[in-house]
C-alpha cells in the first residue's frame, strides 16, 4: 500500500486551520445572537378580560355566586326506588304540587288490591256480626220476660244473654277490624303517593340528574335527582371577608360585575344578611389565599334580564363604604393580624 506524500500531509493540515477558526467564528456569532436576544423585554401577556373595576372611591370588594330567589332546591326521593318517569325537562316551569318524576310503583300496587281486599272482607265480617247479634238478640228476647220459670231454666236464660252480649262485642271486634283495614289501606296509598315526587311551590327546573330506569336513591346526594329555583327575579351571595364586615352597612349601594365583561354591569337590591360568620368556601387560587378566611354573607337581588346571569355564575360585587380615616383602618388590620396571629 503506497504511503501519503508530504504534499498530501500539508493539504490535510492547511485545511484544518482553516476550519478551526471558521467554526470558532460560527460560534462567536451564535452567541453573540443569543444574548442580544436574551436581552430584549418580552411583552407582558394580555388578560383574556380586563378586571372588575370598582365604581366607588371607597368600597368593599366580595365574590358573590348567582342563585334562585328561593335559593336553588335540591329535590330527592323519601323512598328508593327504579325511576318510571320523568314529566319535566330542564328549563320547564313547573306550579306547586306538578309531578316532577315517579318511582315504580308495581309492587305497592300489587300491595294495594290485597289491602283493598282486607277491607272488604273485614266489612262483610261486620255484617256478619250484625246478623248474629241481631239472631242473639231475640232468641235473648224469648226467654228474658217469661215469668213461668217452668218454662225455661235460669241456666238457659243466663246462656242466651252471654250469647247476645258475645255477638255484641264481636260486632265492636269487627268494626275495629275495618277501622284497622282501612288504615292499612291508607297507608298503602300514601305509600304510592310518595312514588310520585312533586314540585313543592311555582319554580323553573335548573337540572335532571335521571333518567328512566335509573335507581333513585334516598338522603342527601352530591348530586341531587333534580334542583328548582324561582328565577323571576336572581340573588346573588357575596362572601364580605370578616375583616370588612364592620365597614358594611345594608342601606349603601351595591354593583355587580359580570365576569368576562367587566361592562355588563347591574344595580343590586339588598335582601337581608345572614348574621352567622361562615368559613370561605369559594376560593380564588391566588397564591396568597388564605383557607381559614371566613366571611360574612350578604344577599342581593337584581333584575333577570338586567344581565345575561345564570345561576352558580360568579360574579364581581363592589359595596359602597363611608370613608375611613387611616388611623382606624390602620388599626383595624393590625388588630386583624393579632386575631389571625
Amino acid at each position: 500500500m503506497a504511503k501519503p506524500t508530504t504534499d498530501t500531509r500539508e493539504n490535510s493540515m492547511a485545511f484544518k486551520n482553516k476550519i478551526l477558526p471558521a467554526c470558532a467564528a460560527l460560534g462567536l456569532i451564535i452567541a453573540i445572537v443569543v444574548v442580544v436576544q436574551s436581552q430584549k423585554e418580552t411583552p407582558p401577556a394580555q388578560p383574556v378580560a380586563q378586571p372588575a373595576q370598582a365604581p366607588f372611591k371607597s368600597y368593599i370588594g366580595g365574590a358573590g355566586i348567582v342563585e334562585a330567589r328561593t335559593q336553588n332546591i335540591s329535590i330527592g326521593t323519601s323512598l328508593p326506588g327504579i325511576v318510571k318517569t320523568v314529566f319535566v325537562n330542564v328549563g320547564d316551569r313547573v306550579k306547586a304540587g306538578a309531578p316532577l318524576f315517579q318511582i315504580d310503583d308495581r309492587e305497592l300496587r300489587a300491595d294495594l288490591l290485597v289491602k283493598q281486599a282486607n277491607l272488604v272482607k273485614a266489612r262483610a265480617a261486620v255484617e256478619e256480626a250484625k246478623a248474629s247479634l241481631k239472631d242473639y238478640q231475640a232468641q235473648y228476647a224469648l226467654v228474658r220476660h217469661a215469668t213461668d220459670r217452668r218454662a225455661v231454666s235460669v241456666d238457659d236464660v243466663q246462656k242466651r244473654r252471654y250469647a247476645e252480649e258475645l255477638a255484641r262485642a264481636k260486632l265492636v271486634s269487627a268494626r275495629a277490624a275495618v277501622t284497622a283495614a282501612g288504615a292499612d289501606l291508607k297507608a298503602t296509598q300514601t305509600s304510592i303517593e310518595r312514588l310520585m315526587v312533586r314540585a313543592p311551590l311555582d319554580c323553573e327546573v335548573l337540572q335532571v340528574n335521571l333518567r328512566p330506569g335509573e335507581y333513585a336513591q334516598t338522603g342527601v346526594l352530591s348530586t341531587p335527582l333534580i334542583r328548582l329555583g324561582d328565577l323571576d327575579r336572581m340573588h346573588i351571595r357575596v362572601d364580605i371577608d370578616e375583616n370588612d364586615a364592620w365597614r358594611f352597612r345594608p342601606e349603601t349601594r351595591a354593583i355587580a360585575s359580570l365576569r368576562g365583561n367587566r361592562d355588563l354591569k347591574a344595580e343590586l337590591v339588598f335582601v337581608r344578611v345572614e348574621p352567622y360568620v361562615t368559613p370561605k368556601t369559594s376560593l380564588t387560587g391566588s397564591s396568597t389565599e388564605r383557607v381559614d378566611t371566613r366571611v360574612l354573607q350578604a344577599i342581593y337581588s337584581f333584575d333577570r334580564n338586567a344581565l345575561p346571569a345564570y345561576v352558580g355564575q360568579q360574579m364581581d360585587v363592589f359595596i359602597e363604604t363611608a370613608e375611613v380615616p387611616v388611623s382606624v383602618a390602620a388599626g383595624a388590620a393590625v388588630a386583624g393580624e393579632g386575631d389571625k396571629k
